[in-house]
């Protein structure tokens, strides 16, 4: 008996028994690949956070991508950004989300916090900063009239080149639940990307500031031009690295004649912005022979131009106004340019259609038109680039009918405002640069 009994196998554990722990083990598994699931959205979120924060080009569109996205990725309801002074002593902006439009004019009342509480204590100790209830928080200080009163919060300061820029203040969970430390590390490492992306929009501001300038510096000053009176605008393109060929030019020649430039020169870098100086200066010489028509000027140009330069294709208007009796006698050439658009004292805005002659730098041999009309007391004659109405999404004969429609509006603006309303209503997408000169005929 003792042999058949040492003799037998274990015994197995019941069914039921191998049900339950069955169910244990898939029920962790499952437990585990939704940590695992989770991990990875969360991941994917934060790279996909990283990416629109990058695509920004202006700093307070960073500041406010910054927050939103903070918000979304850990589900939090409220969300601020407070921007510190130079000394980090105190906040000198502050970028807010999640507030109601009641509780966002009542807190504008009250101004910029003054650094004070627990955002206080993030700028005095820029350690990330988890809290379960505010009001317990020995640096809590309660809330101003008017501010949703908050329980949780998560604070994570940004630092740029090794300073302080700013803290990131996230509140209130659409959960209820506080935040954790995979909160905290989520947008901590958003921050880091916030710092790239903050010092990358400076840059570029910076870059852009200095290819404006020195696009300015290439064009000059209008001139006294009475009895006409003139103004002009320049816009660069929304790329930092577009330096345009566009320029404007006028020159008040003897007898109460005037002649009126406008060009671009084909390229956004150095050389067009050069081949633009040089064709400028190159025009001026030449515009002083009182005896050339336009279109024998804009000849003379082009063959100077291939002879003694590599500039690229250019294209241009050139226009003489000189009086005609009680008018205005209005004589231009243009070199593949867009057409002048001229707005009467009755508001009618029509663009003078021509024969274009080929741009400079493509035939010397082909011959440039030439054409004239009259101008009347108190018109008004707009010379533009292409920026002006270039649209990915519209014809370019829709873009002139919106240009046209928006001159005729403002067209009673004096000179120096009706550009200015030109350039900020413009019907083109602002990828190029532009420029605009105006020139208006005397009242009578």
């Amino acid at each position: 008996m003792a042999g058949e009994r040492e003799g037998r196998r274990p015994r197995e554990p019941a069914l039921p028994d191998l049900h339950v722990r069955l169910r244990s083990e898939l029920g962790r598994i499952d437990d585990t690949l939704r940590i695992l699931v989770a991990s990875m959205d969360r991941l994917q979120g934060l790279l996909d956070a990283v990416v629109a924060i990058s695509r920004e080009v202006e700093l307070p569109a960073v500041l406010n991508r910054i927050v939103t996205t903070a918000m979304d990725l850990v589900g939090a309801r409220y969300g601020a950004l407070g921007v510190l002074s130079e000394s980090g002593e105190r906040l000198e902006q502050f970028i807010s989300a999640g507030l109601s439009e009641q509780e966002r004019l009542a807190l504008a009342e009250i101004g910029l916090p003054r650094g004070l509480g627990v955002l206080g204590h993030l700028i005095r100790y820029p350690e990330p900063l988890r809290i379960e209830e505010i009001r317990a928080h020995p640096s809590s200080v309660g809330f101003p009239p008017g501010h949703p009163h908050l329980r949780t919060l998560l604070g994570v300061a940004i630092s740029v080149r090794g300073e302080i820029y700013g803290d990131l203040y996230l509140s209130e969970r659409y959960d209820g639940q506080p935040f954790d430390v995979h909160d905290e590390n989520v947008v901590i490492a958003l921050a880091s990307a916030a710092a790239i992306a903050i010092e990358n929009v400076r840059l570029f501001e910076r870059v852009r500031v200095g290819a404006e300038q020195f696009q300015r510096l290439l064009l000059p000053s209008l001139p006294d031009l009475r009895p006409f009176t003139a103004a002009a605008i320049y816009r660069p393109a929304a790329e930092p690295s577009q330096l345009g060929g566009d320029w404007y030019d006028a020159i008040p020649l003897s007898d109460n004649v005037v002649a009126v430039v406008i060009g671009d020169v084909v390229g956004h870098d150095l050389r067009a912005a050069a081949a633009m100086a040089s064709t400028r200066n190159m025009l001026r010489a030449l515009l002083f022979d009182q005896t050339i028509a336009p279109g024998a000027v804009l000849s003379r140009l082009d063959r100077a131009l291939e002879a003694i330069t590599n500039n690229p294709v250019t294209t241009t208007t050139l226009a003489r106004i000189e009086p005609e009796g009680p008018d205005w006698r209005f004589n231009w050439s243009t070199a593949g340019h867009v057409p002048p658009l001229l707005i009467t004292r009755d508001h009618r805005a029509r663009f003078l259609l021509a024969e274009p002659g080929l741009p400079l730098g493509v035939d010397t041999e082909q011959p440039r038109p030439d054409h004239s009309r009259l101008l009347p007391p108190g018109a008004t004659v707009v010379f533009f680039t292409d920026g002006l109405i270039e649209h990915p999404g519209h014809a370019i004969d829709e873009s002139l009918e919106a240009l046209g429609d928006i001159a005729a509006k403002y067209a009673d603006l004096p000179l120096p405002e009706f550009v200015q309303a030109l350039a900020d209503h413009h019907p083109s997408d602002g990828h190029d640069d532009m420029a605009i000169l105006a020139l208006r005929t005397p009242g009578s």
